[in-house]
Order: structure tokens, then sequence, then C-alpha cells
């Protein structure tokens, strides 16, 4: 088992003894997908794959909460931010936009990139850098202005 699977199980274990519902029923959920994830791949997954998983869930919450908001529902985007604040305790610290800035012009002065075409490439490299560290919706964003 993964470190980082194995302290979400810790951590179920002490949602449950403290009787917290709220943290009990979002740290299922997360071993909830890790497991369907496993189950479907057949594979036991490593703490980069579960971090996988992870970033996936926060997606998820971030796109339910722009929509709840357009559509006026304050109840369902408290639960969703709930979710999400429970769910970021297991993603690792997200770097600044100075140092993500920093690793995206090394990554355009490695890969030689010089147009919007070499966009693709430069996210694939940033990619595995940064995996977990930084969003990527920034990431892109700062590299349009870097090439534009």
């Amino acid at each position: 088992m993964s470190d980082l699977k194995a302290r979400i199980t810790d951590d179920m274990k002490s949602a449950m003894k403290a009787k917290d519902k709220e943290a009990l029923k979002a740290i299922r959920m997360i071993l909830g997908a890790i497991n369907l994830k496993e189950v479907d791949d057949r594979i036991k997954l490593d703490d980069t794959q579960v971090l996988t998983v992870i970033q996936k869930m926060v997606k998820q919450r971030k796109d339910s909460i722009s929509q709840f908001k357009d559509a006026g529902r304050t109840d369902l985007v408290d639960v969703e931010e709930e979710e999400l604040a429970i769910i970021n305790n297991y993603m690792p610290a997200q770097l600044s936009e100075a140092k993500i800035a920093t690793a995206v012009e090394k990554a355009i002065a490695d890969t030689g990139a010089t147009s919007m075409q070499d966009m693709g490439q430069l996210m694939g490299v940033l990619k595995g850098q940064l995996g977990g560290k930084a969003d990527m919706g920034v990431v892109s964003g700062i590299i349009r202005s870097k090439l534009s």
C-alpha cells in the first residue's frame, strides 16, 4: 500500500473515532475513488497514481463549485467547499506563481520552444515536473503569456 493511501486510511480511522461525519464522508469518497481505480486497472496504486486520483477529485470539486455558484445553489457550494478542503489536505504544497514562472522559463529554454505550437510539448514536460504541486491551468496561462 502506498504511503499516501495508508495516511488516508489512518485519517479515516481517526475521523471514525472522533465521529467527524463530514471528514469521514470525504475520506471515504477518496478511498472509494482510489479503490475503484485499483480494481478497474487491476493494480496497486503508488503515491504518484494516488495523487493523480486526488487531483482529479479536486478538479471535479472546483468545477462543481463554479457551476453551483452560477446556478445560485449556495447550499451545494458549501458542501463542495467542505469536501474540497478535506481533499486538499492530501495534496502537496502548491508552488507560488513566481516559482511556476521560473519552471516555465527553464522548460522553454530546455526545449527551445518559440511559439504556441510548442505548448503541448511544454505542458508535457511541466506536468511531469510540477505534477500535484501546481494548478495546470495556471501553468498554461503562464506559458501562453511567455510564448505570445
